[in-house]
């Protein structure tokens, strides 16, 4: 009996070792905060042989994108094959709970026999349970791998081109400001040119750290026997591409390289020097990964293989996403198509320039925002820091900048209302619980899971609340009466989407139903009570702003409500301006590190505090 046990684990581990030596090895490079600012891109201005070269003998992806605009979502997105919005994970440093026997894809392709090396971040949304990675940290590398023959997957990430380096002073200048293109949005002036020109330069320095890593892999003869990924994790650090999920940023730069020994694995549509406009995001990359390895990928994974045994259908859609950035609060999401880019704003009552304290270092950002509120910049360059439409539209052909709104262009109505049934098909196929307040999603997955709550008709009742929100954002006065109704609705989500409808319609909205918003001072809910105090705080009489005040100054301790209503309510008390000066002295007094939440979440509130104190001192 003992000798059949032994020949049977020695047949097992035989399989095991077989398998894995005819799967080939896949190295993942990547960088932080660049768009396809490249030269294989076709852009002129840049210098990136290196890049170049490895496009040339490989293909690059036009249409690839990020799915989210920021690093924590577009990585969480990468590490689960599933959508944020679907799991709970859209916010930045959110860390939720996936369900049981959902992995993160390095957990697969180990049990494939991959050696798995990560180097060297990580910062998902999710929380991470059990070992994913063989190695994870600075030391992570596929040279220490115990069996040399073992097929190994490692990530090699660079931080050069970051949006910290783009604005780290002093500068050894490459790249002339006087020659760099500045998009329609921004204003030509002497700053915001060295900001650019200073980006292509980490760029350039990127580049050559990838040519340093690729001369080793053909060092240690590997070349021949890896698949190649280079990718940028969203768009570039410059305000306007990062965080926002316009295509500027989400496009990022994918380049693949298969050498010959594993050419039946790439993807149909794959030639050498070539370009492929295929729609494909972050959420493809890992059933990509499980494709390549021979596995078909799990049924909860949402994305689609481009590649291997497995590849799917080309997609006709992409899609994106904007939850909350850092300390600010927003929701947007997005289609992308072979010409067009479709826009959905859930918050049209926020502008897009929210006082992100970590952009607003970048000297873009001050200048940007100084030359707005001193009246000197253009339509395109001011829209920025205005409120924003409930749709938009660009033509990415004729509009590269994404400054002309075709939303309301009846030349464009047919492709409006196709990508507007995409955007709505795609968040009921995957059940998207950000229309839930994040405190919700936390609340009501209690001893579950966002994702599984998701797909719980009574604890989340997608269909009424995503009506609700559809109807309280639409930014039709007519809609205004069956808005304010939705303050009496039982579910605390419609009522929160029935407040936010209000305030997004200003002054009408709120003068209309003042009695339905200060009833709603005393909802259950933080959520409606801090929406309907900031209607009241901006649009209402002075008592009606005295109450109002009052209730986001209970609201806004963190020790006694929590992270997130308090959040919310110091987003409300920031647009209040001087309307909520006699808080000043509360704010000051508040903890800027409250305690049991995730340590990388913890400054969001210090930054409120401190952004508000500045607003509120005059600062």
């Amino acid at each position: 009996m003992k000798s059949i046990s032994k020949i049977l684990i020695i047949y097992l581990l035989h399989s095991f070792f077989t398998q894995a030596a005819d799967l080939p090895n896949i190295l993942w490079i990547t960088s932080e905060d660049n768009g396809p600012h490249l030269g294989c891109y076709g852009d002129k201005y840049a210098d990136t042989p290196n890049l170049d070269a490895l496009a040339a003998k490989g293909v690059i992806y036009s249409r690839a994108i990020s799915n989210a605009p920021v690093c924590a979502p577009a990585r969480t997105t990468i590490i689960a094959g599933m959508y944020p919005p679907s799991t709970g994970s859209e916010h930045m440093r959110s860390m939720v709970k996936l369900p049981s026997g959902f992995k993160m894809y390095p957990s697969y392709l180990r049990d494939l026999g991959y050696y798995c090396t990560n180097n060297s971040k990580e910062d998902y949304n999710l929380l991470k349970e059990g070992e994913v990675w063989n190695e994870s940290g600075r030391k992570g590398d596929w040279k220490n791998r115990p069996k040399k023959d073992q097929p190994f997957f490692s990530i090699f990430n660079f931080t050069i081109s970051h949006e910290s380096k783009i604005r780290s002073r002093p500068h050894t200048q490459i790249h002339d400001p006087a020659k760099v293109r500045i998009p329609a949005y921004h204003p030509d002036h002497p700053e915001v040119r060295k900001d650019w020109a200073q980006y292509y330069d980490k760029i350039t320095e990127m580049d050559k750290m990838v040519g340093a890593k690729l001369k080793q892999l053909k060092d240690d003869d590997l070349d021949k026997e890896t698949i190649v990924f280079y990718y940028g994790d969203h768009g570039s650090g410059m305000p306007r591409s990062k965080r926002w999920p316009f295509f500027s940023g989400l496009n990022v730069p994918l380049i693949v390289h298969v050498p010959e020994k594993w050419k039946h694995l790439a993807s149909s549509d794959y030639k050498v020097g070539g370009s492929i406009n295929r729609r494909v995001g972050f959420v493809d990359l890992a059933p990509t990964l499980l494709s390549i390895a021979g596995k078909k990928p799990p049924a909860h994974m949402q994305g689609h293989a481009f590649m291997g045994k497995h590849e799917a259908a080309v997609q006709e859609y992409a899609y994106g996403f904007r939850g909350r950035m850092d300390e600010r609060y927003d929701m947007v999401r997005s289609v992308v198509g072979e010409r067009y880019i479709y826009i959905r704003n859930y918050m049209p009552h926020k502008p897009y320039g929210q006082h992100v304290s970590y952009m607003f270092q970048t000297t873009t950002t001050q200048v940007w925002k100084k030359l707005f509120d001193e009246g000197k910049l253009n339509q395109a360059q001011s829209q920025f820091w205005k409120t924003k439409p409930a749709e938009e539209l660009y033509d990415l052909q004729n509009d590269p900048d994404e400054v002309i709104n075709l939303a309301k262009s009846k030349k464009h109505t047919n492709i409006l209302k196709k990508m507007r049934s995409a955007h709505l098909s795609h968040i009921r196929k995957i059940r998207d619980i950000g229309f839930l307040p994040e405190g919700e999603i936390h609340a009501r997955a209690k001893g579950s899971t966002p994702y599984e709550i998701a797909r719980n008709s009574k604890k989340y009742p997608f269909e009424k609340i995503l009506a609700a929100a559809e109807l309280a954002t639409s930014l039709k006065k007519n809609d205004l009466p069956k808005i304010a109704h939705l303050l009496k609705d039982n579910d605390s989500a419609v009522r929160y989407w029935g407040a936010i409808g209000i305030l997004s319609h200003k002054k009408a909205g709120t003068k209309a139903y003042t009695k339905e918003l200060m009833n709603a001072l005393n909802d259950k809910s933080p959520y409606v009570q801090a929406t309907a105090a900031e209607a009241l705080g901006q649009f209402g009489s002075k008592n009606e702003q005295i109450l109002a005040v009052k209730t986001l100054g209970k609201l806004a301790d963190p020790i006694k409500n929590g992270c997130f209503p308090s959040m919310l309510a110091m987003n409300a008390i920031d647009h209040l301006d001087n309307k909520a000066k006699s808080l000043l002295s509360l704010i000051k007094s508040m903890p800027r590190t409250p305690e049991g939440v995730d340590k990388r979440f913890q400054g969001y509130v210090g930054r409120l505090v401190d952004t508000t104190v500045m607003q509120l001192e005059g600062k």
